[in-house]
């Protein structure tokens, strides 16, 4: 395949998805504006009869749409998740959104919940807190397949990265750093970019050494890329995807907790984690994420 080729792949992912990263940057100030606003909790969601979870529709494999219907992970667990309201008297309803502006929209009260793959962050935390985790989001580097010259942290001496402007995984970069000064080696030229998709292109097309993602978009990248390019070791310590939900709203909290452990203890979340995801996690915290001092020691960041 040609570079024009490999590049016009990437190229063509859907706008939105490009500017989940670029959302970021501006993110804090809508949180922080939102989170002003006063919110209802578990007792007038069942006043009203149903919960309002905010969703997406083009982040494989946490929510996408094949041939008009919603797929992948909270596609599935979606259908667990009304089954367990039902035994409270709720309903679920699905409000697809664009990621933009999905997590403002939940934090100014407009909708209960996000139901999607958001990463546990500081500034997050400030504004939310984080149901028990149903992945992990460690981050992992990513390298060429035929590209024998990386075969360990040592070996990424003075490489360059790639990775998202403005991202939870450009935060987190002096991890990988400190890993490289325990084996003597330096961090190599940081290349930010406005979406995965560019960074993926430069990557396959040798205009960069390895990109940094989170272990779930790798092994998804890998699963449907497998000829292009290669999971690589972990470059952080441990990170977690969970949903967000308004500081103001700890009943509800507390009802997203019970069903965590009621999906744990029946298998069902390793059977979907591991159908999704490729692989499941066991060792995830079983309690909510409620402070930027908790995720820190949580992740080992500490």
């Amino acid at each position: 395949m040609t570079h024009a080729g490999i590049d016009s792949i990437f190229a063509l992912q859907p706008a939105r998805r490009l500017m989940r990263g670029l959302a970021l940057l501006t993110l804090g100030s809508c949180l922080l504006a939102g989170s002003l606003t006063a919110h209802a909790d578990l007792a007038d969601a069942k006043k009203r009869g149903y919960l309002t979870a905010a969703t997406e529709d083009d982040y494989a494999p946490f929510n996408f749409i094949v041939d008009g219907k919603p797929q992948g992970f909270h596609s599935d667990l979606l259908v667990e998740l009304k089954a367990y309201a039902q035994k409270s008297g709720l309903d679920v309803r699905q409000e697809i959104l664009p990621w933009t502006g999905l997590l403002a929209s939940v934090s100014s009260g407009q909708y209960d919940m996000a139901f999607t793959g958001a990463l546990v962050t500081d500034d997050r935390l400030r504004v939310f807190n984080f149901s028990p985790p149903f992945a992990s989001a460690q981050h992992y580097f990513v390298k060429r397949a035929k590209d024998d010259s990386i075969t360990d942290i040592a070996s990424l001496s003075g490489k360059s990265v790639g990775v998202q402007a403005g991202s939870a995984l450009l935060a987190r970069l002096p991890e990988l750093k400190a890993m490289l000064a325990k084996t003597g080696g330096k961090m190599g030229e940081v290349r930010e970019y406005p979406s995965y998709p560019e960074i993926y292109a430069d990557l396959a097309n040798g205009r960069l050494d390895i990109a940094v993602n989170a272990v779930i978009s790798v092994n998804d990248l890998v699963k449907t890329r497998g000829d292009v390019f290669a999971k690589g070791l972990p470059v952080s310590g441990n990170g977690f995807a969970a949903w967000p939900v308004p500081k103001n709203s700890p009943e509800l909290l507390k009802f997203l907790t019970g069903f965590m452990d009621e999906i744990r203890a029946s298998g069902k979340l390793a059977e979907l984690q591991t159908k999704w995801f490729g692989e499941a996690f066991p060792d995830m915290p079983v309690e909510p994420i409620t402070s930027v001092e908790q995720f820190h020691t949580l992740a080992g960041m500490e």
